[in-house]
């Protein structure tokens, strides 16, 4: 599947079956960690085979079963890092979807199982991403109407409203989706409205919307997380 399909396709799973991943598959996941690593400064890790983080209370009180395979989003403690996390580990998410595997964002019922990965001096984990073979594929989650996040004086054009639609799929904490899109011109800015990790939302948002839009015929206002 391509990524427009992947992100259409893709829904949060919390139960895997017991099937470890296999070669190929960690070899493309690590290729692709190591990219993001190269380009944004962050400390990524892939975890397999490695049950205790999903084992305890909290994974039971989240609804998670068969967990034993995770990212852990680690960088450097900076005002950036949860928007950088969500921006990089979105690319995994999507990544992971093509790979045939199910995902889910785990902020907090999880364990941090120190041994697992390595955190540096000055650096926090910042979040997990549960990975594996899903006993389902999930469900879809509720989206907003495009007016409801968006602010913009007379008609969008297409390559923006395929943005927003594609921005409408990105899973966001608790299915919030606290987000507002400005459009002026060809110059596109969205902020982090208030709530739980709306500053990681905001990565994913960014991402989502890079690849509804596509390369060409607009930027991001200010700084954004685009290649140029």
């Amino acid at each position: 599947m391509n990524i427009i399909e992947a992100m259409k396709m893709r829904h949060s799973v919390r139960q895997y079956i017991d099937q470890p991943l296999g070669e190929q598959v960690i070899l493309a996941l690590q290729k692709e960690i190591d990219a993001c690593n190269q380009e944004s400064g962050l400390h990524i890790q892939l975890v397999t085979n490695e049950p205790k983080a999903f084992d305890g209370f909290m994974a039971n009180y989240g609804k998670f079963s068969g967990v034993t395979d995770y990212i852990a989003m680690i960088g450097k403690k900076e005002a950036a890092l949860d928007e950088k996390c969500g921006y990089y580990g979105e690319r995994l998410v999507l990544l992971a979807q093509q790979l045939g595997l199910n995902t889910c964002w785990v902020a907090m019922t999880y364990s941090k199982i120190k041994t697992a990965f390595e955190v540096r001096s000055g650096e926090k984990l910042c979040v997990v991403i549960a990975i594996g073979y899903g006993k389902n594929q999930g469900v879809p989650h509720r989206s907003k109407a495009i007016e409801d996040v968006v602010k913009a004086d007379g008609d969008l054009p297409d390559w923006f409203r395929k943005g927003i639609d594609a921005a409408l799929l990105a899973p966001t904490a608790m299915n919030q989706q606290k987000f507002q899109f400005t459009l002026n011109g060809n110059k596109v800015s969205v902020k982090a409205g208030l709530g739980f990790y709306t500053k990681l939302d905001l990565g994913i948002v960014k991402y989502h919307f890079e690849l509804g839009a596509g390369k060409t015929g607009w930027e991001w206002n200010g700084s954004g997380t685009r290649e140029k």
